[in-house]
């Protein structure tokens, strides 16, 4: 008989649905029940990709005798970290502090007041490796809980207390000067990976906001070696590696080892919006066509297998299919052969790497092994076609906010730079579907799924939704994006701000929990503080609201004396430093935006400034325009001319109507 998770929106919830433990979702009957019998709460924490999160299922959570433990002596409760990454960040905090590393599936046992007291990742079902198993730990919890309940209580308090400490943060004071940004790409240097890309050693993951900061560094200053180098490298070696999937496209989550060859197999959708996003950009600044078809491959995923109904996009693609893991991704000479035929095969096998021994369980994870050898994109379209009879991994279908942010801008973005309007359009549908479906009494909602909206928004998805928003303005000049991520801004100052500066990663009208977590250091995605002073400092610009300014500094304050020593979790951060830190530029168009005249100079100034610019576009008969963009303001055409007005340092020249004069103008500011 299905248990309580049968009802739940959660695919990863409902995956456990027919476990014989009595699982609860997170509410407060789960705690009022752990109160009324007077035991602990096991919290089990994963998601619908997560590898390790389905091994401990199959081998403890439907085991009967190990549930039958865990209903007879605890509450469960199953939480999907997607879901509620507020109650993800705090127990993952707590895990940190007593184990000092972390990881899902997290295991993590609370009083019945919520307070952590002693946790864990996976556990095996028998003594492995080192690790005990997973009964014995019920067990030894158990026995402590019954016999030594004053030592456990004390180690609860103590826990809880620390990670409030933790997370009141002293800020600087202020965002810091410029040499932040060269202390920190000094250290960026010396952790770099010259051989492979990236930073550090196995496992590795994808530096995707880092190289974001980069490229925009190399962008403003084309004379800077280091970053353009860094840059250039991680993503060539990235791109030609197994994580990326050859014929499909699109990246996998991590790779295991340092070369990026072979992948953890699940995608998910931040990783690959974020991607896009560096893989434009890249070919961009770095002018170069390889970044360019990267980019083409990354959103032709994302628009074939990730969009669903409405126009949204879905959370994550299963590491795991019916054939095993990797089983859906992974060739022999044979399939291949059978599929292309032996002239077309001996290409592709070559430049594949694909062999009899293979590189993965006998078999081969596809990645540029000899880039003398071009196979054609029929040839590769004929072996997706193939590899789509295969069983296929799951897709976990709920639509989350800050993700569908990140993939609204980077589709805008790169839609832009690469000349794609369908990407645009794409960015607009799903724009569209979250304003629509996911606000809910003016609150913005974090996941839908199964036709409705539920979950409080985050920080993360107010300040990712408002950064795809404005990337939208700038492409459009639609003031509707515009009015929406000022919206969003404005619900972060009232609802996420914390007194001494920055924001809390749950809003002041969440349910309560032992702390108020912020999460400071970007990991795959942004960290939500420093992607709301993203926002904000972009919003100064367009606004001149000075609240926007001084929430971004703030905010940035809180890293500025961390992020030398570990630059590549402070990516974002780093940009909005820099950004602060140059002399402001702004570039006001005014003009009906159905007037080609108007659309020459847009397109211009979009091709001239540099990588902190904000433009404003707009007809100055329409006040929403002005409205959405007081930069817009009192700019009249010339002569009824569209014109320019262009700013820096505050500061405005003579109006222009002339794109050559735009472009020259913008290049020597």
């Amino acid at each position: 008989m299905p248990n309580r998770l049968a009802d739940e929106a959660s695919l990863y919830l409902r995956q456990h649905a027919d476990n014989p433990v009595d699982w609860w979702p997170w509410c407060d009957e789960a705690f009022a029940e752990a109160r009324d019998r007077d035991v602990p709460v096991l919290l089990s924490v994963g998601y619908s990709s997560c590898h390790w999160c389905h091994v401990m299922a199959h081998e403890s959570f439907e085991d009967p005798t190990t549930a039958g433990t865990m209903n007879a002596d605890f509450v469960p409760v199953k939480v999907d970290r997607e879901e509620r990454p507020d109650v993800d960040a705090l127990y993952m905090q707590a895990t940190l502090s007593m184990t000092g590393q972390g990881g899902w599936p997290m295991t993590v046992f609370l009083t019945p007041t919520g307070e952590p007291f002693w946790a864990g990742t996976y556990f095996p079902p028998e003594p492995r490796h080192g690790m005990p198993s997973f009964l014995q730990i019920l067990d030894g919890v158990t026995e402590a809980w019954r016999e030594r309940r004053g030592e456990v209580m004390e180690q609860a308090g103590m826990l809880a207390r620390g990670i409030q400490q933790q997370n009141a943060v002293t800020p600087a004071s202020g965002p810091g000067g410029r040499e932040v940004i060269g202390e920190a790409l000094a250290a960026m240097d010396e952790r770099y990976d010259m051989v492979n890309g990236g930073f550090g050693g196995a496992p590795k993951f994808p530096p995707s906001v880092a190289l974001d900061f980069l490229l925009r560094r190399a962008w403003a200053d084309p004379a800077d070696a280091n970053a353009r180098g860094m840059a250039a490298g991680t993503l060539r070696a990235m791109a030609a590696g197994g994580v990326f999937d050859q014929i499909g496209g699109g990246f996998h989550r991590y790779a295991v080892d340092a070369i990026w060859l072979v992948p953890h197999f699940e995608k998910m959708l931040y990783d690959n919006a974020l991607l896009l996003g560096d893989y434009a950009l890249g070919a961009r600044v770095l002018d170069d066509p390889a970044h360019a078809a990267t980019a083409e491959a990354i959103a032709g995923y994302l628009l074939r297998e990730m969009r669903v109904d409405g126009g949204a996009f879905a959370a994550a693609q299963d590491a795991d299919s019916p054939g095993g893991e990797g089983a859906f991704f992974t060739w022999t000479p044979d399939e291949i052969t059978a599929v292309l035929g032996p002239a077309d095969a001996e290409g592709a096998l070559a430049r594949f790497g694909v062999t009899d021994r293979g590189n993965f369980e006998g078999r081969t994870i596809l990645h540029v092994a000899d880039p003398t050898h071009d196979v054609t994109a029929a040839a590769c379209n004929r072996l997706l076609t193939a590899r789509g009879t295969r069983p296929a991994p799951d897709r976990d279908d709920k639509v989350i906010a800050s993700w569908n942010g990140l993939a609204i801008g980077a589709l805008a973005t790169a839609g832009g730079v690469l000349d794609r309007p369908e990407w645009v359009d794409a960015a607009r549908a799903a724009a569209r579907f979250v304003l629509e479906e996911m606000v809910v009494d003016d609150r913005l909602m974090r996941v839908h799924a199964h036709g409705r909206a539920r979950h409080l928004g985050t920080l993360d998805d107010h300040a990712d939704l408002a950064d795809g928003l404005l990337a939208l303005y700038a492409r459009d000049f639609n003031p509707d994006w515009l009015l929406a991520a000022r919206a969003l801004a404005d619900a972060i100052i009232t609802l996420f701000a914390a007194p001494e500066g920055g924001f809390f990663l749950a809003g002041s009208d969440a349910p309560a929990l032992v702390a108020r977590t912020r999460n400071l250091e970007d990991h795959p995605t942004p960290s939500g503080n420093a992607q709301a002073a993203w926002v904000m400092a972009r919003l100064h610009l367009l606004t001149g609201d000075i609240r926007y300014a001084r929430a971004a500094e703030g905010a940035v304050a809180l890293v500025t004396g961390s992020v030398a020593s570990w630059p590549h979790a402070f990516g974002r951060a780093l940009a909005t430093i820099d950004l602060l830190t140059s002399p402001p530029m702004e570039v006001a168009i005014s003009g009906p935006l159905d007037d080609p005249a108007t659309h020459v100079l847009v397109s211009a100034a979009q091709g001239a400034v540099g990588p902190y610019a904000v433009i404003a576009a707009g007809d100055p008969a329409d006040a929403r325009a002005a409205t959405a963009a007081p930069l817009l303001a009192n700019r009249p055409l010339v002569h009824g001319l569209p014109a320019a007005y262009v700013c820096s340092g505050f500061a405005c020249r003579a109006p222009l109507t002339d794109a050559d004069a735009l472009a020259s103008a913008i290049a020597a500011t």
